[in-house]
């Protein structure tokens, strides 16, 4: 953690009207959760195009940018793009962890496992902006 912001800045769709979007953000709080202190904290996604000064100087500090999508409309990567950041890792559920869009509540135990190992995975891998 340097100046007191995370390493990785969690971008997530968190979509509630899909199973993988829920799942986003669910198998996003899970894995902050494991990836321990200073690692990881998700940021405010709606703080980007409102131009929320503190999101936007916040993101512009940070190591990494994760996006977690959970389909292939990619909201959370566009509106990270749209922004004018270059995310350092992206994942999407559906084509990335293999998990067929449905209902909002409409997942496992074994589909959150999934995807929270995805998104520590993302969190690990690349060498970040610095």
């Amino acid at each position: 953690m340097s100046n007191g912001l995370p390493d990785n800045a969690l971008f997530v769709c968190f979509g509630g009207m899909s199973n993988v979007g829920t799942l986003t953000g669910l198998a996003a709080l899970e894995a902050v959760k494991q990836a321990g202190p200073g690692k990881a904290a998700i940021f405010c996604l709606g703080g980007l195009p409102t131009q929320a000064p503190t999101v936007l100087d916040k993101t512009s500090k940070v190591k990494r940018i994760v996006t977690v999508d959970g389909c292939p409309l990619n909201c959370a990567r566009k509106i990270v793009e749209t922004a004018g950041f270059k995310p350092d890792a992206t994942l999407t559920l559906v084509n990335d962890c293999g998990i067929t869009k449905g209902p909002p509540t409409q997942y496992t135990a074994d589909d959150l496992a999934v995807v929270t190992d995805a998104i520590l995975a993302a969190l690990r891998d690349g060498n970040g902006r610095e």
